[in-house]
């Protein structure tokens, strides 16, 4: 549910009933783990209402960085004990890599928690509504850039593709603001247009080659 009363739009009203009955097992292959154990962590699926409809925060990981380089993401990170919880920890990430005021946002609602094998982490994705969306730019050195996305370019067929890694994993992708949404981002992606309602159907013929060196 919302953290205050403040009027949604219809379409955040519809997504975040879906995003409320979401299962694990529509977001992600990974179950848990058996002791339901990993290092807590957050991002903010923040979307706001620009001159092309509705549109979603995404920002993308500097190249110099040592894990994830370049790759796309949405604002996060591991929860601190200072967090109350994944929505704290979600807006605090928020403000610290984009500039994102936590105060002009309103959290809707969290999707289960997903276990990413790779990094260890038990992410929360916390759905947020821009309710004031104000400037956001790179904060950290780790971000190399932030992007209000379309939902319209997102949903577009031509721009969604697979990916395949060369671990063989193959999930969706977006090819949008001049860069391809892929793995847990894309993955969450998928979901996320799919449950607002706004998937349109495409044939995945383009399949997207991810370098060796991106993880």
């Amino acid at each position: 549910m919302a953290d205050h009363d403040s009027p949604l739009p219809g379409w955040m009203q519809r997504l975040a009933l879906a995003v409320g009955a979401a299962r694990a097992d529509d977001l992600t292959r990974f179950a848990l783990p058996p002791d339901q154990t990993g290092r807590p962590s957050a991002v903010l699926m923040l979307l706001g209402e620009g001159e092309s409809g509705p549109d979603l925060l995404l920002t993308r990981r500097s190249p110099a960085m040592r894990s994830h380089s370049g790759q796309p993401a949405f604002p996060g990170g591991a929860q601190d004990p200072t967090d109350a919880d994944a929505r704290a920890c979600a807006l605090r990430e928020a403000q610290e890599e984009v500039g994102v005021d936590p105060a002009s946002v309103v959290t809707v609602a969290e999707l289960p928690p997903i276990w990413v094998p790779v990094t260890g982490f038990l992410v929360t994705a916390v759905l947020g509504w821009w309710e004031t969306p104000g400037p956001v730019a790179a904060q950290e050195a780790e971000v190399a850039s932030v992007h209000r996305v379309p939902i319209a370019d997102l949903a577009d067929p031509d721009r969604r593709v697979r990916v395949r890694h060369p671990s063989g994993y193959i999930g969706p992708g977006f090819d949008v603001a001049g860069m391809v949404v892929w793995g847990f981002t894309g993955g969450l992606t998928d979901a996320l247009i799919r449950m607002g309602g706004w998937e349109r159907p495409w044939l995945p013929g383009r399949l997207v080659e991810i370098e060796s060196g991106l993880t």
